[in-house]
């Protein structure tokens, strides 16, 4: 399985938005020297700082892209798509500033960091991110 010690990560935002949301590509990519398999979803929080703990509610797994299993060469990418919807859209939001995404790869504990600020909601229930299952790029 890809680990984070061996992925790097960014964010592509061609994705566009509509009604208060944004559309991302999360991009994780095999930095290691082997072949290794990117199989579900990655876990994604909104965080203050690249140590800090996650603010609001984790991503929700949007479930219409198939899970499919993907072998990542070195070198090789794949990509889930993140959906933000925007902290003012919500009037009970109590905001905070987040400075990024936290992203957990499929089946790992250990995370990646991608520089991203954006406003989160420090209180419990409301939902800004979703993910898709990783795609093959």
């Amino acid at each position: 399985m890809c680990k984070a010690a061996s992925l790097t990560a960014a964010t592509d935002a061609t994705g566009g938005g509509a009604a208060g949301s944004i559309y991302e590509k999360l991009i994780l990519t095999n930095s290691g020297s082997a072949p290794c398999i990117l199989e579900g979803f990655a876990g994604v929080s909104l965080t203050a700082d690249a140590n800090g703990e996650p603010i609001g509610e984790p991503a929700t797994r949007e479930t219409t892209t198939p899970v499919t299993k993907i072998e990542l060469a070195p070198g090789k990418s794949a990509w889930a798509e993140i959906r933000y919807t925007q902290a003012g859209n919500y009037g009970d939001c109590t905001k905070v500033a987040a400075a990024g995404f936290r992203i957990y790869p499929p089946n790992d504990t250990a995370s990646l960091f991608i520089p991203e600020p954006h406003d989160a909601c420090s209180n419990a229930g409301i939902k800004l991110l979703t993910i898709t299952a990783f795609q093959a790029v």
